[in-house]
């Protein structure tokens, strides 16, 4: 660490979780209170393919278009203030982004400096790397000669240090490309508190700070399980990280906001979207199984005691591919003989189209929404949902959606479909995998011009580059001499779920000790497998955060090959946790006892006087 003295903790906000988020969140951030940096995050996996659409088009942009009309709105305040902007809103054209944002800035007769990343781009030389590298997926080791479709983009995910280049060099506003998601803070607090690109415990913090952070609302409130906990349901407040100089953080809000800051909704993101508790990013690997997470007055939860470790020498590759194209239409089934209404419709129709074989992919859903004896329409209806794939447009067009349609009259009693004929979208796959970090320029394009390149660490370690594996399967859970009760599992333990491409993600925690003592013996592999069934047939692997109360089940291949192609009804998996939760299990009824807590404690309550 540097030797002079350390500054006050850096105030960093983050205004976007992604492209698309609440327009007003950065001059709400910015008006709110005191900030030093401000972020956003305008990137995920499937963004990527929407920017490449974008670009495609005669006056389209391979960047985030809705960043330059929200910053227009707080330029002027940012000068003001000395308020510095950070965002990865570039895409797939950050100089383009660049320009656009110097443009504003000469309208408003401002004097703010703008600098750009570049280096994460790698189609350019896409032919010659694959020359030489394999690029295998990540989730099934797949080489990409197998692919079957091309690379529409491919982008190396960069680390903070550009960034921290281009603040130091006298940035204002720095616009970035794909850079992992902490990468903004990670640059912001390299920057503000001059580490060294040793000093890997505090930038392990920066990165559990960011990924606290990234998502905006998340970490205030937003996507919460715990719904009793949060009694100010106005819209959530952007969430700060205060960084210190040796990567301790206090993540809050402005004063007056909605939501709430508290150690579970800190918890509920550091579970999301994350496998391992080992967290490899391009500047540090960070352990999340290390740090401590406390309450630190009223909305604010301090997280200390994250280590870190120098990264690997593989930088992750977010590359997309066009899949072909897709057609989905869903026939509503009513009353009585559900399941043979579902057979009979679906044999109709692909003999009406020639047999199910001239598609590349068919998948068929009914879901059940019905119930015996209902008591309104609703409860009597089922869904039949059928989705075709196909590498070319014309078997899955209006030839398959007029299909289902030409049922009307021909088929069950009282088909009706929710949507009429539709056409056929272009789907895009994503394809994870890895390049050495040698074979990326990490280059800062400064206000004045001059290219400044970035080294990677030099410092590097492999032990965590691939699989890490699962924790070891608890022993059998004790029976206990209690009485247990059949409950839902959500009366105990909380949950946090989502996508990483092809992979989903549940993390569940407990509050006491006690609890989780019971949900990490209870909850194996094996069991969990059997509570979800729909992931029984994938690899599962199961990782334990003592430090947290927390597990973590990623189920490989649940999603398929990513949001962009994938056909189940919630194919981010946001509804995954909420899920598990409801499941029920049986579970000692001393464990259901209120705690003194709301939040899990009134749900157990609330369930155990219904039994």
């Amino acid at each position: 660490m540097t030797t002079t003295a350390p500054r006050r903790p850096v105030r960093i906000g983050n205004a976007s979780a992604f492209y698309g988020d609440r327009f007003s969140a950065l001059e709400d951030l910015i008006e709110g209170g005191e900030i030093d940096v401000v972020t956003g995050d305008y990137l995920a996996e499937l963004t990527m393919l929407i920017l490449w659409k974008a670009a495609r088009k005669p006056t389209g942009a391979g960047y985030a278009r809705t960043f330059p009309r929200q910053f227009a709105r707080v330029a002027r305040r940012c000068a003001e203030r000395g308020i510095k902007v950070v965002v990865n809103a570039g895409g797939l054209d950050p100089a383009g982004m660049a320009a656009h944002i110097r443009e504003i800035i000469a309208e408003q007769g401002l004097h703010l400096r703008v600098a750009h990343i570049e280096g994460d781009d790698l189609m350019p030389r896409l032919p010659q790397l694959r020359a030489e590298y394999p690029f295998r997926n990540l989730d099934t080791g797949h080489a990409l000669a197998e692919a079957g479709s091309e690379p529409v983009s491919a982008n190396a995910y960069l680390g903070g240090w550009g960034i921290a280049a281009a603040l130091t060099h006298g940035a204002d506003v720095v616009i970035a490309p794909r850079v992992t998601d902490a990468a903004l803070v990670v640059g912001a607090g390299a920057w503000w508190h001059g580490w060294e690109r040793t000093d890997f415990d505090a930038l392990a913090g920066a990165v559990a700070a960011g990924h606290i952070i990234e998502c905006g609302p998340q970490a205030s409130g937003g996507n919460y399980s715990n719904l009793h906990e949060i009694t100010d349901r106005r819209f959530p407040g952007s969430p700060i990280a205060e960084l210190a100089a040796d990567g301790s953080f206090v993540i809050t809000k402005h004063p007056g906001t909605g939501g709430l800051v508290s150690p579970g909704t800190v918890i509920a993101q550091l579970l999301y979207e994350v496998d391992s508790p080992i967290y490899p990013n391009p500047d540090v690997v960070a352990r999340f199984d290390a740090l401590t997470v406390t309450q630190d007055g009223p909305g604010r939860v301090r997280v200390a005691g994250t280590t870190g470790s120098p990264p690997p020498a593989q930088l992750k590759v977010a590359m997309n591919r066009v899949g072909g194209y897709r057609n989905t239409m869903t026939m509503v089934l009513t009353g009585l003989d559900i399941e043979e209404k579902a057979r009979w419709t679906t044999d109709l129709l692909f003999d009406t189209l020639g047999g199910a074989e001239q598609f590349d992919a068919v998948d068929i859903q009914l879901l059940r929404y019905d119930r015996p004896d209902p008591t309104c329409f609703a409860e009597a209806t089922a869904h039949l949902r059928i989705t075709v794939k196909h590498r070319d447009r014309a078997p899955v067009d209006r030839a398959f959606s007029d299909a289902v349609l030409e049922l009307a009259v021909a088929g069950y009693a009282g088909f009706h479909t929710t949507t009429p004929p539709s056409s056929a979208t272009e789907f895009g796959v994503y394809w994870p995998t890895t390049i050495p970090a040698t074979e990326v320029a990490h280059v800062v394009v400064h206000a004045d011009g001059t290219r400044e390149a970035v080294p990677h660490c030099p410092h590097t370690d492999d032990r965590w580059t691939g699989v890490i594996a699962s924790a070891p399967e608890p022993a059998a859970a004790p029976t206990g001499s209690g009485p247990h009760t059949r409950a839902p599992l959500g009366a105990i333990a909380a949950a946090r779920s989502g996508d990483k491409g092809g992979k989903a993600n549940v993390g569940l925690w407990a509050d006491t000790d006690q609890r989780w003592e019971w949900l990490r013996t209870h909850l194996s592999t094996e069991r969990f497998r059997a509570l979800v069934p729909e992931a029984a047939c994938y690899e599962i692997r199961r990782y334990e955060f003592a430090n947290l109360r927390a597990l973590n089940f990623v189920i490989v291949g649940f999603l398929g090959e990513g949001v962009a192609s994938c056909t189940r009804t919630d194919p981010q998996a946001k509804g995954l946790g909420e899920f598990v939760r409801a499941v029920h299990t049986d579970i000692p009824e001393i464990l259901l006892e209120p705690v003194g807590r709301t939040g899990l404690t009134a749900a157990a309550s609330r369930g155990h006087a219904e039994r």
